[in-house]
């Protein structure tokens, strides 16, 4: 037990998928995993561990921002024997050519957090997720025949769509082609590189720059069913 999980020896997967709202995990868990029971509730971040095509698998989710995740993937990463995370969410995109409704697999993130330096005294701003991750995430997404791009994005401390996006945006290296802003990635892909561990992430597009217009609830729950059965074959496909 840590002093943010108190799951006890076994009761967590090492494969491991990661979504920021806890009521995401406790959604995942009763309608895609069997046999699962809760092993987390310390400060309502949720926790379940089931079977997934018969494979066991943890569902644990992070909170929002690099802080938060930075707490629970480094616990599972660091005590509880995980090898591999794959964080689900959602995001806003700058680029005119990504889509309400697409899906974004990240194969790096840039971020401005202080997150790699506080903890690993680490100067780097770009943080990779791992090559297999990536390739099967792409691999579960065409086999949908589902919408998606792949490629660099943002990770940043604030909820892009309450700045001024053309100062904000002029913080970022100008050479790169950014297909999205969320709030974890880089972290979550910082600390694996760090321990030796396996990470990913895979994202639905619910804001756009370019685009005002809303999306019903029920869209946005077919579109992150989806994007949970993507993440949770590959999953169960990886090593």
């Amino acid at each position: 037990m840590t002093a943010h999980i108190e799951s006890k020896e076994g009761e967590i997967a090492k494969k491991v998928l990661m979504p920021g709202d806890p009521l995401r995990a406790k959604y995942i868990a009763e309608n895609f995993l069997t046999d699962y029971k809760i092993v987390n509730n310390v400060r309502n971040m949720l926790g379940y561990t089931g079977y997934y095509n018969n494979q066991l698998i943890t569902v644990f989710a992070s909170g929002m921002g690099s802080p938060s995740i930075g707490i629970y993937a480094y616990e599972l990463y660091k005590f509880y024997g995980v090898e591999t995370i794959i964080r689900i969410g959602t995001c806003g995109t700058p680029n005119k050519e990504v889509k309400l409704k697409d899906l974004v697999i990240p194969t790096s993130s840039y971020t401005l957090t202080s997150y790699p330096k506080l903890f690993f005294d680490d100067d780097n701003k770009e943080y990779s997720a791992s090559s297999s991750i990536v390739k099967a995430l792409e691999i579960y997404t065409k086999n949908k025949n589902y919408p998606y791009h792949k490629g660099v994005i943002i990770t940043s401390d604030i909820f892009d769509v309450y700045v001024d996006k053309e100062r904000y945006y002029k913080l970022y290296p100008s050479n790169i082609n950014y297909l999205a802003c969320e709030m974890e990635a880089a972290t979550l892909f910082c600390l694996a590189k760090h321990l030796n561990k396996k990470a990913g992430c895979i994202l639905t597009v619910v804001d756009s720059d370019y685009d005002k217009n809303s999306i019903s609830s029920e869209e946005r729950e077919k579109n992150l069913n989806d994007m949970i059965t993507i993440s949770l074959d590959t999953l169960t496909a990886l090593d």
